[in-house]
């Protein structure tokens, strides 16, 4: 006894496989592509605290520098947590955590924060 299956079983399985080729292949394409944490990261530059600098956006690769005079005030409002540093390479031992959508005030005796990176 032979089993055949209708043509529209045949197509639809046809059909999945094919998708799942192209799904596969647009997940493999577009992983190369650079991740950015979405939303703003805001600061209020520290000697001119009307300078406000707005960063939409921003890879979570790597160590964004600050304005040189370095902020005071700092709005996370991405989707990706951030710590801060008083240095200008992302290194040192004085740094602060700020998590998604909250904010960090400096103290007015302490130093200015100059850089940030991403925590992913």
């Amino acid at each position: 006894m032979a089993v055949t299956v209708p043509p529209t079983v045949l197509r639809r399985r046809a059909g999945i496989a094919a998708g799942a080729a192209l799904l596969t292949l647009t997940v493999t394409g577009c992983s190369g592509l650079g991740r950015t944490a979405v939303g703003p990261v805001s600061y209020s530059a520290e000697k001119d605290q009307a300078k406000v600098v707005t960063v939409h956006s921003p890879s979570v690769k790597g160590c964004h520098t600050m304005d040189p005079a370095g902020a005071g005030k700092i709005d996370n409002r991405t989707l990706v947590d951030l710590i801060l540093y008083t240095t200008k390479d992302c290194t040192g031992p004085a740094s602060a955590y700020v998590a998604t959508t909250f904010s960090d005030t400096n103290a007015p005796r302490a130093l200015p924060w100059r850089s940030y990176r991403f925590v992913h």
